[in-house]
């Protein structure tokens, strides 16, 4: 089977994707608001996990694989990479998307959950 064909029944999971956009408060502070970009479904893999011991408390991150269709929104790597992705309460910043086979069928993402939330 080609690694660029991914069966229907794996991609279960409501994802949303999101960007960031900078605004200001009253005060004229800068705030950062993620606004959703569009919503697909997709699998997630976990792959590694870890703990971190930063400011004297236990943080935990764990880096997973994302796998979505391919969409126009996914097309720039450097766009991709600025985005997070929400699934249910959880929150996953994008480290890398690759357009498998550069065959604009499917994108795998590299994120990692846990230390930012953006």
């Amino acid at each position: 089977m080609n690694s660029y064909l991914v069966r229907s029944g794996n991609l279960r999971k409501r994802l949303t994707f999101q960007v960031k956009s900078t605004t200001q408060d009253e005060l004229g502070q800068e705030l950062n608001i993620w606004a959703d970009l569009f919503t697909c479904w997709g699998e997630i893999s976990p792959l590694s996990g870890r703990e971190l011991i930063a400011a004297a408390a236990v943080q935990s991150s764990v880096t997973h694989t994302i796998t979505v269709r391919y969409r126009a929104e996914l097309a720039n790597p450097q766009a991709v990479a600025a985005m997070r992705v929400k699934y249910r309460n959880r929150v996953f910043d994008i480290h890398a998307g690759l357009n498998e086979d550069e065959r604009n069928r499917v994108v795998t993402l590299q994120a990692e959950e846990g230390l930012n939330h953006g």
